[in-house]
């Protein structure tokens, strides 16, 4: 089995387009400024892998990481 995955938002990048939010709002909160960070330390709880790669792949900025523990 693989490890857990963890997903990190570079905000250097996020330009606020927030389509992390609206395909895995579990996984992401949007700041005051509607851009994107992760919900707590950016753990993905198990069932959800697949939105954080989907998330990934759907970021027009390619701000979002995911590693595997």
């Amino acid at each position: 089995m693989s490890g857990k995955l963890r997903v990190r938002v570079d905000q250097d990048k996020c330009q606020g387009h927030a389509r992390c939010k609206s395909l895995a709002p579990e996984l992401f909160d949007l700041d005051d400024f509607g851009n994107a960070h992760e919900v707590g330390d950016g753990t993905v709880p198990a069932g959800l892998e697949d939105k954080a790669w989907l998330a990934h792949s759907n970021c027009p900025e390619i701000a979002i990481d995911v590693t595997e523990e």
